[in-house]
């Protein structure tokens, strides 16, 4: 029965959120203090974070901090009227956003709200919760993050950009390596010169020597007449980017070695030293130190390289970027090859509890292969038969061997876990890597008797 004083349409707050947590667009609130009050869960795919960790901080923290450009809060404050703007985020996503204020009795912002709508056409499909992916511009100067590690790593490369020491980046195969000396190198006072790059495992040792140190005219047989710079020449000023040192010959350790120490080199063939101005970052997903015990790498290279040494973590160990990461590759397929797919939650799911051993790369090269092969919408069905059979949820219960009841199995498995750690929805959102909402719905399905 509903009361004479009460309204049958009267929702709670719970509910309104709820709701607006299913738009396609995102919807974000910010008051007179451009302090964040509210947004819905589409702030996710749009910048690899959850409501809970935008809310409650100011507009321009997050804007200085690159997640979106422009910003179109101070055109609403200094004109109190709608303001519409295209913006990019650091995803990849190219929006439509609009920002309408809410004026009080003094003609004062009191609010602002704002509906963000991919630029592209899209299509949406619903599993436990919309999923509206757009295309855009995936190209970013900052690496994709929201893992704390990664953030202190970035800081400390923030500070060494400044100097021109040189850096050693170790870390697993497909950790994104190249990303961040490429990085490194756009915040440094070099940004504006020459970036190169060459795999030293790529090329046999007389062609890697030729391509680093370049030669004179007739400086051996089927030498170009004209001679050749090499790398360092071309890089002058710049950065070189030195990918698997570990396989560098140690006959060119030795010159590398002097490169470092005297800023000089000799050309293949030269007479002359040639001075050169260059800063070296090199990386390795070999164990250096092991070499240098085997004589298989020069110690004293070692330490001139090693002078900043960056541990880059695998994706394995910082499984709040894989999400991200995911939506940052759909856009950039959707882009290059003109779709427009769209990915399930249950995919979702499963990408994150999956090791990657091949790290983003992998990542990567997953997204490519499901945009070009898989229908409008991306489905588990599509998943290559090398994730599907090495999900290693944390469990030592044995899988059904129904898809559709492994997913579930393991899903129900991680919440009952979680919770009975947590005992919060705020606290499981964070250990999950979901939204709170979402979090809440699952507790209640898979927890009625903890709760109880």
């Amino acid at each position: 029965m509903v009361s004479e004083t009460q309204s049958p349409f009267e929702i709670t707050v719970d509910t309104l959120k709820k709701i607006l947590d299913y738009s396609s667009d995102e919807i974000f609130v910010i008051d007179a203090q451009q302090r964040i009050i509210f947004v819905n869960s589409a702030c996710e795919r749009h910048y690899g974070l959850k409501p809970d960790d935008v809310v409650g901080k100011y507009n321009i923290e997050l804007f200085e901090k690159g997640y979106w450009k422009p910003s179109i809060v101070p055109s609403v404050f200094k004109e109190k009227r709608t303001v519409s703007m295209k913006q990019t985020t650091y995803l990849g996503a190219e929006l439509l956003t609009t920002a309408v204020p809410i004026l009080n009795d003094q003609n004062e912002i009191e609010f602002v709200v704002t509906t963000s709508q991919a630029l592209q056409n899209y299509k949406t499909i619903k599993t436990e919760k919309e999923e509206v992916i757009p295309s855009g511009n995936p190209n970013s100067a900052t690496p994709i993050t929201n893992c704390e590690k990664m953030k202190d790593i970035l800081k400390v490369c923030e500070k060494i950009a400044k100097v021109d020491s040189t850096i050693l980046v170790q870390g697993e195969s497909g950790t994104g390596k190249g990303v961040l000396a490429h990085y490194i190198h756009n915040i440094s006072k070099r940004s504006d010169k020459t970036f190169l790059k060459i795999n030293c495992a790529a090329l046999p040792e007389d062609l890697l020597e030729s391509e680093l140190f370049g030669y004179t005219q007739g400086a051996f047989t089927g030498a170009s007449k004209y001679g050749k710079k090499g790398l360092l020449e071309i890089a002058d000023k710049g950065t070189l980017f030195l990918d698997e040192i570990g396989e560098m010959p140690l006959s060119l350790q030795a010159k590398l070695l002097q490169v470092i120490q005297e800023k000089q080199f000799l050309p293949i063939g030269g007479q002359e030293m040639k001075e050169v101005d260059v800063r070296i970052i090199a990386a390795t997903n070999r164990d250096l130190i092991d070499m240098v015990h085997k004589n298989q790498f020069r110690e004293d290279l070692f330490y001139r390289l090693n002078i900043i040494d960056i541990q880059l973590p695998p994706l394995r160990e910082r499984r709040e970027d894989i999400i991200p990461l995911t939506y940052n590759f759909l856009y950039k397929f959707n882009k290059k090859y003109e779709m427009n797919k769209i990915i399930s939650q249950e995919c979702l799911d499963l990408f994150f509890l999956y090791s990657w051993p091949g790290n983003i790369r992998q990542l990567e090269n997953v997204m490519e292969r499901l945009v070009v092969t898989s229908d409008s919408i991306i489905h588990t069905s599509e998943l290559p038969d090398l994730i599907l059979k090495n999900i290693k949820p944390h469990t030592q219960h044995i899988l059904p061997d129904n898809l559709d009841d492994a997913i579930e199995h393991v899903k129900k498995t991680l919440v009952v876990q979680s919770y009975k750690k947590h005992k919060s929805s705020r606290r499981v959102a964070k250990d999950l890597n979901i939204s709170q909402t979402r979090a809440v719905k699952l507790i209640s399905q898979y927890c009625g008797d903890e709760i109880l």
